[in-house]
């Protein structure tokens, strides 16, 4: 695996300077010597003028990749006008902070349900020469590892779950760092870092939606009956309770069964109740 290292080269500022006298004397003295010496100071302002493609632009958060005939040089990240060897083909890339949204994936989630799944991922390059070199087109890399993470993570937990378990919908924090991490783990190779990986988009695929749907509001009624129960057997019990201890009434088992019963009519039922008062005896 090729891994960055320092190129070396010159600030432009001055070897433009240089450059300038070396082209200046050079000429003057292919004027004026003589005989061989021609040729010697002809070779020389040529060697000048190749000197002068040596130059490239280097912005800030960009690099420059170097290479000499196939062979890899250095990265040089140092900002403005640089001067290399130049035989060295430069490649630049870039080190700004980008990001992309995913395509919304179909995907089969743990418990075999179809969801609807999207992300958006934040990501950098922190090693040029493995961009270049360890894949063929890094950007490209980057979508489709990313996309295959994505899908990966969505097979692995189900869209709903109990209250102990991860699930796409509840786990908000935690499933947004396990595809961070995986999204990193591959394009570690690739020396791009991510900054951030997050799920922009979860839903029930169209097909099944109204059916999740009525199994959703289904499980709230369930639950929400549960408590309701919960609560009318704890003020019942609570009632009778309080009417032994102060002993406001003395309440045989059947008139304690008929008034649990009363009283658990009123709690849990759906609509108002509307009071009967009973004037006769409870035993006629």
């Amino acid at each position: 695996m090729v891994s960055e290292q320092k190129a070396s080269s010159n600030s432009g500022v001055a070897m433009i300077g240089g450059l300038l006298v070396l082209q200046v004397v050079s000429v003057v003295l292919l004027v004026t010597m003589p005989g061989v010496l021609k040729l010697v100071f002809a070779l020389a302002s040529l060697a000048v003028l190749i000197s002068w493609f040596g130059f490239y632009m280097v912005a800030p958060n960009q690099s420059a990749v170097l290479q000499l005939f196939g062979r890899y040089v250095g990265t040089d990240n140092i900002e403005g006008l640089r001067w290399a060897n130049p035989f060295y083909s430069k490649q630049k890339v870039s080190l700004r902070v980008r990001n992309f949204e995913s395509h919304k994936l179909k995907v089969n989630d743990h418990a075999g349900n179809p969801v609807e799944i999207a992300a958006v991922v934040v990501w950098k390059v922190v090693d040029s020469a493995q961009a270049v070199f360890e894949v063929d087109d890094y950007e490209n890399f980057v979508t489709i590892q990313s996309e295959s993470a994505l899908r990966h993570l969505a097979s692995s937990y189900a869209y709903e779950a109990e209250q102990q378990e991860i699930s796409l919908r509840s786990s908000g924090d935690e499933v947004t760092e396990l595809l961070r991490s995986e999204i990193q783990a591959r394009l570690q190779q690739a020396g791009v870092a991510v900054i951030e990986a997050r799920i922009s988009h979860l839903a029930y695929a169209p097909e099944v939606a109204s059916a999740m749907l009525q199994r959703q509001q289904a499980r709230a009624v369930v639950m929400a009956r549960q408590q309701i129960v919960e609560g009318a057997v704890g003020m019942v019990e609570l009632a009778l309770q309080r009417l032994s201890e102060k002993q406001v009434v003395e309440l045989d088992e059947e008139r304690k069964a008929a008034m649990v019963s009363n009283l658990l009519v009123v709690l849990c039922g759906d609509h108002q109740v509307t009071p009967v008062v009973n004037t006769g005896s409870l035993y006629s």
